[in-house]
This record gives C-alpha cells, structure tokens and sequence, in this order.
C-alpha cells in the first residue's frame, strides 16, 4: 500500500540558487543505475587550439552505456573546410572504441552539419521538421 504524501507545487525557474539541471538529473540517475547499474557517464572533451593557445575548434561529448553521445562539435569559421571538424570526428570515434563503446550517437540541425555527418558514415536516425522553424533536427548514429 502507498503512503499518502503530501503534494508537491510546481515551479517554473529562471534563476535559482540550486543547480536545477543536478537536482533533476539525480532523481533520473537513481532510477536507472537502480535497472542498470551506475551510469558512468566520463566526458570526452576535445579542443583544437591555434599556435597562441586560443581555442578555434572542439568538441563536447560524453560516453556512458557502452555509446558515445557527442553534443556539440564547433569550428572557428577561419578554420572551416580545413579537415578540423574530421578530425575531432575521428579522434572522438578513436577515444569512443578504447573505451568500448559500440557507437556515437549525436544530432545537429538542417543548417549546420548533416552532410558532414552523412560522409562521416553516420546514418540518419530521426527527424524533425520546422525544428527550428524552417529548418529540421536530425539524430545520427554510427555503429562501430
């Protein structure tokens, strides 16, 4: 039988002292690593920096659950259509395979990258149209 809890208000935050994001995400964890063991999320951070150190590329990822999630991957526009993005690209499937994932999973939008993905040998998995508005979302995944 189900205790009887009190109820719980609803609140919609802008700024808050607490981290929202963690407070959330916990309650998500917990419940999980309770099906599946702990997560083990380990961030997979790659920066491409010019000869004065200054950061023109990179990117943000993290591997958990025996895939690779990449969330963000940027260039500096002088840079672009020079091999930089490939080659974070390739140096994130390199890291993602020693830890012994089985795949990269990411997405991107209509405008920014889908070609690039597309030769990369990613397969597209999903779409959303007017997402942003005019344009679409796209998730990809390749399998090692």
């Amino acid at each position: 039988m189900s205790a009887v809890l009190p109820p719980l208000s609803l609140d919609e935050v802008s700024r808050t002292a607490e981290n929202p994001f963690t407070a959330v995400n916990t309650l998500l964890s917990d419940f999980n690593a309770g099906l599946i063991g702990p997560t083990k999320h380990v961030p997979l951070w790659l920066l491409a920096r010019d000869a004065n150190g200054k950061v023109q590329g990179g990117l943000l990822g993290q591997t958990y659950w025996s895939w690779c999630s990449i969330d963000v991957l940027a260039v500096a526009e002088p840079y672009r259509r020079q091999g930089i993005g490939s080659r974070l690209l390739v140096k994130a499937e390199e890291i993602a395979r020693e830890r012994g994932c089985i795949g990269i999973r990411l997405d991107t939008t209509s405008f920014q990258a889908p070609d690039f993905y597309s030769r990369h040998g990613y397969t597209e998995f999903g779409r959303i149209d007017d997402y942003p508005p005019g344009h679409a979302r796209h998730w990809f995944m390749k399998r090692f």
